[in-house]
């Protein structure tokens, strides 16, 4: 082969060398370039994530306080999750032997679940979270009896409590098993009040096994905010006790809703419903009846019907259910009718039983078939004149009629601070006929929830302003600082003051001398509406059974000078079971006359009673035991209140209990019963007969031949008859004590036929 032929092919050879071994170092390059550059952040959190373990430690969630500031609605408490360092322990098996049999009995567990947990290639493996202190000290001292150094540790951590039990369970809401807030404010507040969660991150060995303790690094966890909330725990309470009064009373089959509320704020100082549940365990179900239906099905169906009481439980219905509201409704249509000048105060309207709709084969009913003959526009309302308003929505019109009831806030959401709000249905301008208009001007076939009607009420009673109804005051920071406060200036004025005023001195009438006399509170000025609204669209599903209602009572107080609003309503009250009792003023009014009788004085209302109401009101008890019987005799001539002795009248005898008890409420012309020494007291006893539905010449009777007193609350008495008594028949009571009871008329103010 020639010279240059072979230098030619080794210079070619070396070309080629030089640029495979060029390109070779080029590729290394680029991808030095790509990883170091390009991915080096996702291979350093990769190589960290193999090296390293990271286990979360729970922050401390927010406390959660009534609107006091004092009362805790919900904390979390220190509890301890216990952990085992395996390696420590796996080459010993008598050592994991004696482990697990020593804290099975403790920590509640099976013995081989932790013989085989403590077999496992780790420094760190979950035993038991949250246990309490008692059980972190009893395996503290078996550990410390045994002289077991390492293997088993203790990780602070948090569980939340609710120190008033079913209080407010609905409003409050519930956590999980990680600590997360699973309903109510616990998850509307999810992330103020869960906090932000610390790290214990440990190292691990080449080939995967997590290194000794030594070599971890705590990050620490920082507290959740906390929350004050506008509910007052004491107002709650009152709600909660007395819807749970009137379902038992009435025998009220789908649960009951009442809210309060500051009308120029729009702050809920008590929101309660029935059924409720205990947070602490809120897998519980509390209805009686409703574990016994869920027992009578058959296995296979049980874990569906369980699932659904839950949630049922766990239901706020004032905030996610809706419902006609009914006559109370006629409140909100007079309002309309008034500020757009359609009809005045002296406006008339002839009742004559029925308002004929155009394309209508027949009227459309007053609940009082006979007719209500010619009324005024304050008549209308009071008499509950469905008719009445059925003319005033077809003055108004269509257009002007939605243009108030979205401004009433009834087509919106309010956006309370609670989870659930429900959607409303309605016919908006477009798909609204003469009879859906006539309907829903009484309150028919328009569906809201509770929380709307009460902020729509609030706007009658404040001046004409809707405002922003709200569970939270303000926030808090670990220290204590406010972080954050509602605003509550008003959303919008809906109605002039004047308007206002206007309704509001009818609806005192009507609580005084009309269809809503079940809801009267002497000295406290109330002005209220009632419903009874009929559950149509149930009773389109199948008319072979009875129309159900709901039946509600909604006013506010003191009428002269508005400061809160109330809303109560009991979801299908079975008159078959309770003599017939379906309507608002007979079911909800006596409920809402109790609720705010005891719930005004404690928010500071003052009462002003006429001059009428004085004379009526009741007195007080005094003082006269442990002293001589004439003396306590003499006392009581001296305030104007007969006695009876009960034991020795002998000259010196002294009186060693009285009825009523000092300080307890009695009548004027009532008698207090003066037992004296040497009697034994638990002779003298009577049982409480059932008053219901008696009126007051035979409430009367019935109580003086059983040896007890009455003490009267209600409107227009004469004419009424008992709905409510503060002791239940048939208890043992003391001779000489005062029941009290609660007269209303039964007037169904709603029922109409329903049309299709």
């Amino acid at each position: 082969m020639a010279k240059g032929t072979t230098e030619r092919i080794s210079t070619k050879a070396k070309w080629i060398t030089g640029l495979l071994i060029f390109a070779g170092f080029g590729l290394v390059l680029v991808s030095l370039i790509r990883w170091q550059l390009v991915r080096g952040e996702e291979m350093e959190a990769r190589a960290l994530e193999q090296s390293l373990q990271s286990t979360t430690i729970s922050a401390m969630r927010g406390t959660i306080y009534d609107a006091t500031g004092t009362k805790i609605l919900a904390q979390s408490a220190s509890v301890w999750t216990i952990v085992l360092e395996p390696n420590y322990l796996n080459d010993d098996d008598a050592l994991r032997r004696k482990v697990a049999k020593g804290l099975a009995p403790i920590l509640d567990m099976d013995e081989e679940e932790i013989y085989e947990k403590t077999g496992e290639d780790s420094y760190f493996s979950y035993l038991k979270r949250r246990v309490e202190t008692d059980v972190r000290d009893a395996v503290n001292e078996f550990l410390t009896e045994n002289e077991i150094e390492s293997g088993v540790r203790f990780l602070p951590d948090y569980k939340r409590y609710y120190p008033y039990g079913t209080v407010a369970s609905n409003v409050l809401g519930f956590t999980g098993s990680d600590n997360q807030g699973l309903d109510g404010l616990e998850l509307y507040y999810e992330s103020e009040l869960r906090g932000t969660a610390g790290r214990l991150v440990a190292s691990k060995n080449a080939w995967g096994t997590d290194m000794p303790f030594e070599y971890e690094q705590y990050v620490g966890a920082e507290d959740g905010h906390s929350l004050v909330l506008t509910i007052d725990e004491t107002v709650q309470s009152i709600l909660e006790k007395h819807l749970a009064e009137g379902i038992e009373k009435y025998k009220v089959k789908n649960g009951a809703v009442a809210i309060m509320m500051e009308v120029d704020t729009g702050a809920i100082v008590g929101l309660a419903t029935k059924p409720n549940y205990d947070p602490n365990d809120p897998y519980t179900i509390l209805d009686a009846t409703v574990l016994a239906e869920i027992e009578a099905l058959p296995e296979e169906e049980r874990d569906a019907a369980t699932t659904n009481a839950w949630y049922k439980q766990w239901r706020n219905k004032a905030v996610s259910d809706t419902y006609y509201p009914g006559s109370v409704f006629k409140m909100i249509t007079g309002a309309m009718g008034l500020e757009e000048g359609v009809v005045t105060l002296d406006s008339t309207y002839t009742c004559t039983g029925g308002f004929q709709v155009e394309g209508e084969p027949e009227p459309l009913h007053c609940w009082k078939r006979e007719g209500h003959g010619l009324e005024d526009f304050s008549a209308g309302i009071y008499n509950s004149c469905n008719p009445w308003m059925m003319h005033l929505g077809s003055l108004l019109g269509v257009e002007t009629f939605c243009k108030y009831r979205d401004a009433f806030g009834f087509t919106q959401p309010t956006g309370i601070d609670l989870p659930g709000e429900a959607t409303n249905l309605y016919h908006d301008v477009e798909t609204m006929g003469a009879t859906d208009l006539a309907v829903e001007s009484f309150g028919q076939n328009l569906s809201i929830t509770p929380v709307q009607m009460v902020t729509a009420a609030s706007a009658i009673a404040n001046g004409g302003y809707l405002v922003q109804p709200h569970v939270v005051d303000r926030i808090l920071a670990p220290d204590g600082s406010i972080l954050k406060t509602t605003d509550t200036a008003p959303l919008r004025q809906v109605i002039s003051e004047e308007t206002s005023k206007a309704i509001t001195e009818i609806l005192r009438y009507n609580a005084e001398n009309g269809t809503a006399s079940g809801g009267y509170v002497a000295g406290y000025r109330i002005a209220g509406k009632t419903g009874t609204s009929e559950k149509v669209a149930k009773w389109n599903e199948d008319r072979s059974k009875p129309m159900e209602y709901i039946a509600s009572y909604c006013g506010f107080a003191p009428a002269d000078d508005p400061k809160y609003a109330l809303l109560v309503y009991f979801d299908e009250p079975d008159g078959s079971e309770n003599g017939g009792l379906t309507g608002g003023n007979a079911v909800a009014g006596p409920i809402f006359t109790q609720i705010m009788a005891e719930t005004l004085p404690y928010l500071g209302v003052e009462a002003r009673y006429t001059e009428e109401e004085y004379e009526e009101l009741d007195t007080v008890a005094p003082s006269v035991t442990g002293v001589p019987l004439e003396d306590a005799i003499a006392a009581l001539d001296e305030a104007g209140l007969d006695h009876s002795v009960i034991g020795s009248e002998a000259e010196g005898v002294i009186v060693s209990a009285q009825i009523p008890e000092s300080g307890s409420a009695l009548p004027r012309d009532g008698e207090v019963v003066l037992y004296t020494e040497g009697y034994a007291e638990d002779e003298a006893t009577t049982q409480v007969p059932d008053f219901s539905g008696l009126d007051l010449v035979n409430a009367s009777y019935l109580a003086s031949i059983n040896g007890l007193q009455i003490s009267v609350n209600g409107a227009d008495i004469s004419s009424a008859a008992v709905m409510l008594q503060n002791i239940k028949a048939g208890e043992t009571v003391q001779v000489g004590t005062v029941i009290s009871l609660t007269f209303a008329e039964n007037i169904n103010t709603e029922t109409f036929v329903p049309v299709g």
